[in-house]
């Protein structure tokens, strides 16, 4: 459940059996589809159906976004994005719901009919694109409640790391084989950097203000702490679409020796233009043998604190979460150690980039580097 004593260090409680269990290779289907969502870059928006068993498990997930459930304010809060859901359906897409899905006694169990299995297709179907809605909607209004929120950015980003350094105490505490997982901050400098040498320059976003490495001992404990964070630390759904990178591991390769998690990467549901989950876009700064996976996170961060009184109509509005772009990174050991060497090594990465900068500042052109992954 989620910790709101003190909404600056919400985490989540952290069953210590769960490190074994994954490194056994015991995910569920939920696991292996929210993972190769997270390795592909894909959107659950083209998703067609979940895998929640139980109220429960959707709790779990709630948790992630900072809902809690045995708090009136929040199921308030989910009941009414929700209702905004299906209003926009009915109003803008001409769907009619069935009664115990139209008004549901419990919104949680929206979540189950969307996992079915067999019986009367429609209606998990159209349990399916009400929560695609909420998600689409959840993201526009914690947008719209940073903007009237009197807080900034430096604080939002001091906030979100505190969280996830203490998520990662608890993943040491538990057990997890880790060798480091720390943070860091994009200076001022490096950003102007990066504005300059990336072609689209002031139109640019910079996903990596905030970025966590999560370097593992083994490769074989990659996969599990993949699944330790969507478990535990950010929920799958809110991984941005598109800026994942990937020249690490794949699903497939990963379970070739477990017979259990062959038969969950078989049972994945079909998704728009099939690919393997090892991509990665061609970095002009990086050297071509750099290995690893990252993905960028619209991280939940609650900031009740910062809503006076008198906008109270705010925390079912719009919630009291906003978002916050995080970076994570994850190798293992020899994999960093290797990305250290020849011409991988950071400093040839900062002179690369140097080059393509003080090009395009001085004649408007860029100068040709090698390819490979970006780091």
């Amino acid at each position: 459940m989620v910790v709101i004593a003190d909404p600056e260090e919400e985490c989540l409680t952290v069953d210590t059996s769960l490190v074994s269990a994954l490194r056994r290779g015991e995910l569920s289907l939920s696991d292996i589809e929210a993972l190769r969502l997270l390795l592909r870059g894909d959107s659950v928006i083209d998703w067609h159906r979940l895998d929640f068993a139980s109220r429960e498990e959707v709790d779990r997930f709630l948790a992630l976004h900072l809902l809690d459930m045995t708090d009136p304010i929040d199921r308030d809060r989910l009941r009414f994005v929700f209702q905004e859901s299906v209003n926009y359906l009915e109003e803008h897409l001409g769907l009619s719901f069935p009664p115990d899905i139209h008004d549901p006694e419990d919104v949680r169990d929206i979540f189950l009919t969307a996992s079915q299995y067999g019986g009367f297709r429609r209606r998990q179907i159209l349990a399916c694109v009400i929560l695609k809605l909420m998600h689409v909607i959840n993201h526009m209004e914690a947008a719209d409640l940073r903007f009237q929120t009197p807080v900034s950015e430096a604080r939002l980003i001091e906030l979100a790391e505190r969280r996830i350094i203490l998520c990662a105490e608890q993943m040491r505490e538990a057990g997890f084989p880790l060798v480091s997982f720390f943070g860091s901050r994009k200076t001022r400098s490096s950003v102007i950097t990066k504005l300059i040498a990336k072609k689209e320059t002031i139109a640019t976003t910079i996903f990596d203000k905030l970025r966590f490495r999560l370097i593992t001992e083994t490769p074989e404990d990659v996969l599990p702490a993949l699944c330790w964070l969507v478990r535990n630390v950010f929920p799958f759904n809110h991984v941005i679409p598109g800026q994942s990178h990937n020249n690490l591991l794949t699903l497939h390769t990963m379970a070739s020796g477990n017979a259990r998690l062959a038969d969950l990467v078989d049972e994945l549901q079909p998704v728009p233009c099939p690919q393997d989950e090892l991509h990665a876009e061609p970095n002009p700064f990086s050297g071509s043998t750099y290995r690893m996976i990252n993905f960028i996170v619209d991280f939940p961060v609650r900031i009740d604190q910062y809503i006076t009184d008198r906008d109270d109509k705010l925390h079912y509005l719009l919630g009291r979460s906003v978002l916050v772009l995080v970076e994570f990174q994850i190798l293992d050991e020899e994999t960093a150690r290797r990305n250290e060497e020849g011409e991988n090594a950071h400093h040839l990465y900062k002179n690369r980039q140097r080059a393509i900068v003080s090009a395009r500042l001085k004649r408007g052109g860029r100068v040709r580097t090698r390819g490979g992954s970006r780091r």
